[in-house]
């Protein structure tokens, strides 16, 4: 039997791709999609997808007691997420959270809210399985290299700075690596902020432009040579293989888990 999927942030750039890429999977029907903007519209006017379609419902608490989903896929806001991971968690909906902006206080009330609840919830700062494996190698690179900034660049609508996929990637390096100061010469900031934010010791630096969609390097440095990783996101697209792949791990998930690279074989 089909597990039943409601869609949080349908109208959304990410939303709308996920509303696609759910229609063209067997394995899952679409019951429900929710958004604050488009409400009372045929979700085919604003996502150009087969079907009949859905009708665009603003409140995400009658949604779940009118189809009671198996799984709720959220892209909201920063502004508005830990109010929807509640409303899903109180109601005993797994989760597939791909909203960023939640922060480490976040995490640990929802860890506690999951547990109670008895439910699971994904939270995936990155769908793109390319920078999920950029992460990766970053965290390894961080045992012989100490040295290393960030940069991200996302398009001009991002909400938040910087970004979930700077965050976790920070967070990986900070476990791995032998050195977590300053990586700070002594120079003067002629201009505040001009080199970047600071987690454990690590600049990160966040662009914000049209034209751009998701975008990121870590930058090691060591005597007489550097280490470049970067990824690129193109389109959303990019990012529909790690939706698929949560669909499919949420079974094998229990609690809170936090990054698409925990779910990897």
């Amino acid at each position: 039997m089909a597990k039943t999927v409601i869609i949080n942030g349908a109208c959304g750039r990410m939303g709308q791709e996920v509303v696609k890429t759910i229609l063209d999977q067997k394995d899952y029907q679409l019951v429900g999609v929710c958004d604050q903007v488009n409400v009372g519209q045929n979700i085919n006017k604003p996502v150009t997808c087969k079907g009949e379609g859905l009708i665009i419902k603003k409140d995400l608490q009658g949604l779940i007691e009118e189809n009671k989903p198996d799984i709720i896929i959220d892209f909201t806001t920063p502004a508005v997420i830990m109010d929807n991971i509640k409303t899903g968690l109180k109601n005993g909906v797994n989760m597939i959270v791909g909203t960023t902006g939640i922060t480490e206080v976040d995490l640990k009330t929802i860890e506690e809210m999951a547990r109670k609840n008895n439910v699971s919830i994904l939270i995936v700062p990155n769908f793109a399985l390319g920078a999920v494996l950029m992460m990766r190698f970053a965290a390894e690179a961080a045992k012989y290299l100490s040295d290393v900034e960030i940069i991200e660049l996302h398009h001009d609508q991002k909400l938040d700075s910087p970004s979930g996929t700077a965050l976790k990637t920070a967070e990986l390096i900070t476990q791995n690596r032998e050195n977590n100061e300053k990586n700070d010469s002594g120079g003067i900031e002629k201009l505040s902020g001009a080199r970047g934010a600071d987690y454990d010791g690590i600049k990160i630096h966040s662009v914000r432009l049209p034209g751009l969609v998701a975008h990121q390097e870590v930058i090691f440095g060591a005597e007489g040579q550097t280490l470049l990783l970067r990824h690129d996101s193109y389109n959303r697209k990019s990012f529909m293989p790690g939706v698929r792949l949560a669909l499919e791990k949420m079974d094998q998930i229990s609690g809170l888990v936090y990054g698409l690279e925990n779910i990897l074989d």
